[in-house]
């Protein structure tokens, strides 16, 4: 208990679609999952449309879905939020306790100042205003792992209120087209978490850990349909979802069983469910309807306003101990992935969704950006092998950009020997997967041994071209009568002859001259 939280709440955000049929759950079962420790930040996420917008039959009508997400993250600090007690993940049941944790009278709570620090960070780096004054409050319910009956988060004033998140969305046919969203952030709140629920099903009890802290991510999602132009339907949350694949089945599925229900003469009941990952489908909780579930707020009176400050409000002389000075935490962010793609697309000319790719793979973008300090190459040509060849490798054996036996200084040197022209690109290919061997060998050792320079020697390749075309003289008389990719054919021929060494424009030069003459 006790453990760092932050919440953030998103804004609901709507999407219009046609009717879609879909499957039905039967089963149902117990709850799964509990509540965990971490920034708590409630944050209404605008999705794309989980459903593909259709133009609705004859006699249908057309469905608005509004979805807001709220996310508990995990705050990366050594101490608890109100309390000195260690977070430490896989401890002991019960081992990382202290007498505030496990709510002895008389015990109060002492605000962590990196969990403080960490909420500010988190809402500079989703645009959100940070108020210099937040308030704490006490949330009442009753549940075995809440041993004080209350929960202390942040309702009525929180650390940070609106902000927004941009993300890229894949599109196209190919899905290599990156459209740019917005997601509105309603508020990032400080949020003290509860125990954890051990469910002993054979022996039907349950135990209760006060550790907490384990969790790193959680999300609810909160889902209504409507027609448009009516009001806002009845909304459902989903509680306790760990995962982005996890949290897409649940909103797909709970969309179209609302849609279901209204549609067959039914009503949606304003109430908490769960998912079941197996299933595929959701399942009621508990009915909130004429309870007062998370609804009993009331002014925390062990913790007063928490006070913050920039460098035009910092009292003089003020001891950086006992203050936050929010412009401070500001210079300490580092490039924002916004920011680095930007700046990729700006100064490298690369596309959107390359440096969507950079980012998204982790240790690629340093990897680009060394081989970049270290070759001639052009940015565009040295995007391509690392896109391409680099990660395509990579992705083939299953390895991370750590484990690749391909250095960016090994690879800058041999983007140098293509950019000089001593090598083509078929023998660039073939020094890269002697370079994947790992064998310790270096670009220009691989190309001296195997001899894959390129032909500089004009006359042994009009040659070597003269032959080829005597070998295949109905390749040539297709390209007399008007056949223009019999010389790929040729040249292929030729370049196959080479060992791939011949310069293919030189090549194509040659024959067009032969064939003319």
């Amino acid at each position: 208990m006790a453990a760092p939280m932050l919440r953030w709440v998103g804004r609901g955000r709507l999407w219009t679609f046609a009717r879609v049929d879909g499957g039905s759950c039967h089963r149902r079962g117990a709850p799964t999952g509990s509540t965990s420790n971490r920034i708590r930040g409630q944050s209404s996420v605008a999705q794309q449309p989980l459903y593909t917008t259709q133009k609705p039959r004859k006699g249908e009508h057309k469905w608005a879905a509004v979805v807001g997400l709220e996310i508990h993250a995990q705050i990366s600090s050594n101490s608890k939020l109100f309390s000195g007690s260690q977070v430490r993940f896989s401890a002991p049941p019960n081992s990382l306790v202290s007498f505030f944790d496990a709510s002895l009278p008389g015990t109060l709570p002492v605000l962590n100042r990196r969990c403080v620090e960490a909420a500010v960070m988190t809402g500079l780096a989703l645009n959100c205003h940070i108020n210099k004054k937040s308030l704490f409050d006490r949330k009442h319910y009753f549940y075995a792992d809440l041993p004080a009956g209350y929960q202390i988060t942040q309702q009525r004033l929180p650390i940070a209120v609106n902000g927004s998140l941009t993300y890229g969305v894949c599109a196209g046919k190919k899905q290599s087209q990156v459209i740019p969203k917005t997601v509105r952030i309603k508020q990032i709140q400080l949020e003290q978490d509860s125990g954890k629920s051990l469910h002993d099903d054979l022996r039907s009890q349950t135990l209760i850990d006060l550790n907490r802290a384990e969790g790193q991510l959680r999300v609810d999602a909160n889902i209504s349909v409507h027609h448009p132009g009516e009001p806002l339907g009845v909304r459902t949350e989903v509680k306790n979802l760990n995962s982005i694949r996890f949290l897409a089945k649940a909103i797909d599925y709970e969309i179209q069983r609302q849609i279901d229900e209204l549609e067959n003469g039914g009503e949606i009941l304003n109430e908490t469910r769960s998912f079941h990952h197996q299933l595929g489908c959701t399942m009621s909780m508990r009915d909130k309807e004429g309870k007062q579930d998370y609804r009993w707020f009331m002014p925390e009176p062990n913790l007063p306003p928490l006070v913050l400050y920039d460098a035009t409000s910092l009292p003089a002389g003020a001891d950086p101990q006992q203050v936050i000075n929010i412009d401070q935490i500001r210079e300490t962010l580092p490039e924002l992935p916004r920011v680095t793609r930007e700046r990729l697309v700006q100064q490298y000319g690369m596309l959107l969704e390359h440096s969507f790719t950079l980012l998204n793979e982790v240790g690629l973008l340093e990897f680009f950006q060394n081989v970049i300090k270290e070759t001639r190459a052009e940015p565009k040509k040295v995007t391509s092998w690392v896109l391409n060849t680099f990660l395509g490798y990579l992705k083939q054996q299953n390895l991370a950009v750590s484990e690749s036996p391909v250095t960016p200084s090994a690879l800058a040197e041999l983007l140098d020997l293509l950019d000089s022209r001593t090598i083509s690109s078929a023998a660039a290919k073939q020094v890269f997967e002697e370079l994947w061997k790992g064998e310790g060998k270096t670009p220009g050792q691989i190309v001296s041994e195997k001899q894959l320079e390129l032909m500089e020697d004009r006359g042994s390749l009009e040659q070597l071209c003269h032959s080829v075309m005597e070998a295949h003289p109905q390749v040539v008389m297709d390209l007399k009568e008007g056949n223009p990719r019999a010389i790929n054919k040729l040249i292929g021929l030729v370049r196959k002859a080479t060992q791939s060494r011949a310069d293919p424009a030189m090549i194509k030069e040659i024959l067009e001259k032969k064939l003319s003459s």
